[in-house]
């Protein structure tokens, strides 16, 4: 039996950098166009609305605004997208999202409209 440890071990011990990866902005913050929002190896986050790709995957903005992130359903379930929202784009989301009515304003609604009575044809003969 080895009284000592194998030869080599401390041959590991290089110290590399760390590469500075991760988000780089938060969400709700106000960004210019060409600010990096996060660097990234892969696409674990995906570039959305008035953001870019680059070649090693970090996205940043094309317009000024303000970060958001969304997560996708669906077939895109598990997907993470990085959007920079303009005054116009943000308009606009909230026009695709419309509020779902729910049962107790539907049955108001029923209350406030009154019933039409319909007129009975008399049969003349």
């Amino acid at each position: 039996m080895a009284h000592t440890k194998a030869q080599g071990a401390a041959n590991r011990t290089v110290q590399v950098a760390g590469k500075r990866l991760g988000l780089k902005r938060a969400a709700g913050q106000f960004v210019k166009a060409g600010n990096i929002l996060v660097r990234q190896r892969g696409t674990v986050f995906h570039a959305g609305i008035n953001t870019g790709l680059g070649k090693d995957h970090t996205i940043f903005a094309t317009e000024n605004g303000y970060v958001s992130f969304r997560n996708m359903t669906g077939s895109h379930r598990g997907q993470k997208y990085i959007d920079v929202l303009t005054e116009e784009s943000k308009k606009e989301v909230k026009k695709e999202a419309p509020k779902k009515e729910t049962t107790k304003t539907v049955e108001k609604k029923a209350e406030k409209t009154p019933a039409k009575k319909t007129a009975s044809k008399k049969s003349t003969k």
